[in-house]
């Protein structure tokens, strides 16, 4: 009946769920062991144990064959090899050779085969013998047989050790490979060998424990300001694209090693508290061709699922270096086809996705033109080498862990580290806890900050190292004229500490503490010059002759006087002409930017500059010859001064005079 409820069937019952289907029974591998055994069982009891014994040719003509032993003989034509089957009723008699129980069908021994023994015939002539004098009958005719054999085990391993090898590469090698791509499995999308074109960048999410932000960075006081519009937009999209802004798709970070720039990029990361990918210019390079787009691909294609995200490419140069620098000899298609891609990803990003790409370099004049251009890296940031009040910030960062003598002065440290970067204080640090540490010091003092500097610049301390006492006083003379110049040059850089102690490879060292200007005069480089060529004349002045100890010297004023007559047109002869190259363009190119007649006035205003400074050198050096003399003595006997002993010495420099001076006046 239509509409009806079966008997016995509750009318408001749910539906019962549907059976589990039963597990599809799979290969049991128990069926493995039990072939395996039968395969033992049926070798153990078929499997024939004895071997037979070997014999000498001589033995079987002379003894056995005339005796009637030998039943048959058996020629293995491919193996050089004849075996020997006795007669059943003669295994007694070689019982002591072939045991107590030989089987009864051979061979029972065998020898070595050689074409000159003649067996065949040797054998049919004794058969044919016999049966002429009637001696046995037919049955007892000894038979002769031809055999060949093959060992198919070895034959078939010989066919697959070749699959068998490549199968073995296969999961040592590229498996190995695979896992140190980061790969899993062996499908496409997995891993396996196919992962090699997934990229490699490291995820810093929201989790991540060890989080940087701007108050761990130290100085970049300008960056800062730079970057926290990239900050304030991935925390605030609304509030530019409201507006009509758009945000700058990327920004470069440029400036000198050790300044900051990947640290700065993960503050911007932690600031913003957004995923933070991070990866190096030289993770997209593989030995596949191919293998770098596929990566860039997939790092933005992960940037995206992600978003909003900051993608950082560090030491970006590895890849984004100006294709047409490598025409001719350097040619590298994997390199631009990675560029190329990287271009194409970059230009493909719509206005506001809310992913913005970081890179950082310390070569930004090799980058190609088509990465610089607005719409790509929109900025540059430049990080430079940190001022004296960053490098004071720097020093409280990592300072922070060091347990200091009370009162410690970071205002006198931080005006002994010019021209130091972040990293370089970070491990003037380290090494002044060090020292502090190999002198069994409570805390540490500020010598122990001075013998960190000493040790970074100049090396260590090697007073082991054996000088003879003529050198040892060639060496205080050179670093006495060295001191004596700069200290009676207005514009040469004021003395901080000569020692004639040798560090690292130099045998003597005078420390200066250079001005933190911006733009450098000519007058300002002449007197360096000069006092860099001090310690050169007073070997002459002194000793009448000169020593290679001045080669350090020598290298920095000839680069130097090149520098003002070919780059900073500081030559009258030259005149207003710069030949520096700022773009890279000249890099690679055999031919110099100038004819040969402009090379030697080149070369002729180079060495007239040099010969002035030496000249220079040698006046001041003999207008105060008592004073320099008695610093030179001072130095063999104390082999370490300091700017006080030369005032004592010498008085007060005159730009130190003309400073109090100008602070006088501006008091009044």
């Amino acid at each position: 009946m239509n509409g009806s409820i079966p008997p016995n069937k509750p009318q408001n019952q749910p539906p019962r769920p549907p059976r589990p289907s039963p597990p599809k029974k799979g290969f049991n591998a128990l069926w493995i062991y039990l072939l395996m055994g039968a395969a033992f069982m049926y070798v153990w009891f078929n499997y024939n144990d004895f071997e037979p014994v070997k014999a000498e040719w001589q033995e079987v003509k002379e003894q056995m064959l005339p005796q009637n032993d030998v039943e048959c003989l058996t020629i293995i034509t491919n193996q050089d090899r004849v075996e020997v089957h006795l007669r059943k009723e003669k295994l007694e008699k070689y019982s002591d050779r072939l045991g107590n129980t030989p089987p009864k069908t051979g061979p029972h021994f065998f020898f070595i085969n050689q074409p000159e023994f003649g067996v065949y015939k040797t054998v049919e002539a004794l058969n044919s013998e016999r049966a002429t004098a009637g001696e046995h009958t037919a049955e007892e005719t000894v038979k002769i047989e031809t055999d060949t054999r093959y060992n198919y085990f070895a034959r078939a391993m010989e066919w697959l050790m070749f699959p068998l090898i490549l199968v073995l590469i296969w999961f040592i090698f590229f498996r190995r490979m695979a896992r140190n791509m980061g790969g899993g499995g062996g499908s496409l999308g997995g891993g396996g060998i196919f992962s090699v074109g997934r990229s490699k960048a490291q995820l810093f999410d929201k989790d991540n424990k060890n989080k940087i932000t701007f108050k761990d960075v130290a100085g970049l006081e300008e960056a800062k300001v730079e970057v926290m519009e990239i900050v304030d937009f991935l925390k605030n999209p609304q509030k530019y694209t409201n507006l009509g802004g758009k945000i700058p798709k990327g920004a470069l970070l440029v400036g000198p090693p050790g300044t900051g720039k990947t640290l700065l990029a993960k503050a911007v990361a932690g600031e913003a508290d957004v995923p933070f990918f991070s990866m190096s210019g030289s993770d997209f390079v593989e030995m596949f061709v191919g293998v770098g787009a596929s990566r860039v691909r997939d790092l933005f294609r992960q940037a995206k699922e992600k978003a909003p995200c900051i993608v950082f490419i560090d030491e970006i140069d590895a890849v984004g270096r100006a294709r047409s620098r490598n025409n001719g000899f350097t040619s590298n298609d994997e390199r631009e086809n990675t560029l190329n891609q990287l271009l194409t990803e970059m230009d493909g990003f719509g206005s506001n996705s809310g992913v913005i790409i970081l890179a950082a370099t310390n070569r930004a004049d090799v980058l190609d033109g088509a990465l610089m251009r607005a719409g790509r890296f929109d900025r540059q940031i430049h990080v430079d080498l940190p001022e004296l009040k960053e490098r004071v910030e720097i020093f409280k960062v990592h300072l922070r862990g060091l347990k200091l003598i009370t009162g410690f002065d970071l205002d006198f440290l931080a005006k002994q580290t010019p021209g130091f970067s972040g990293a370089d204080i970070a491990n003037v640090c380290n090494e002044a806890a060090l020292i502090a540490a190999r002198k069994n010091k409570a805390d540490i003092d500020k010598q122990d900050f001075l013998d960190a500097i000493d040790r970074i610049v100049g090396g260590l301390e090697r007073k082991s190292k054996i000088i003879s006492a003529e050198e040892k006083r060639t060496i205080a003379f050179h670093e006495a004229g060295h001191a004596t110049v700069s200290w009676w040059l207005e514009h040469a850089n004021p003395l901080l500490k000569v020692t004639i102690i040798p560090r690292g490879r130099a045998l003597g060292a005078a420390w200066y503490l250079p001005e933190e200007r911006q733009i450098t005069t000519a007058e300002q480089l002449l007197d360096e010059m000069a006092a860099t060529l001090g310690g050169r004349a007073a070997e002459e002045l002194i000793f009448n002759k000169i020593s290679t100890g001045a080669i350090n010297d020598l290298e920095k004023i000839t680069k130097q006087a090149y520098a003002m007559v070919a780059y900073f047109g500081m030559s009258e002869k030259i005149g207003n002409i710069s030949y520096y190259d700022s773009s890279g363009q000249y890099e690679y190119n055999f031919k110099q930017p100038y004819s040969e007649k402009t090379a030697e006035l080149l070369d002729a205003e180079v060495k007239r500059l040099i010969d002035e400074s030496y000249q220079r050198a040698k006046s001041v050096l003999t207008e105060h010859h008592d004073g320099f003399t008695r610093l030179a003595e001072l130095l063999l006997d104390r082999e370490v001064i300091f700017s006080e002993d030369l005032e004592r010495i010498f008085g007060k420099r005159k730009k130190d005079k003309t400073d109090e001076r100008s602070e006088g006046d501006e008091s009044r």
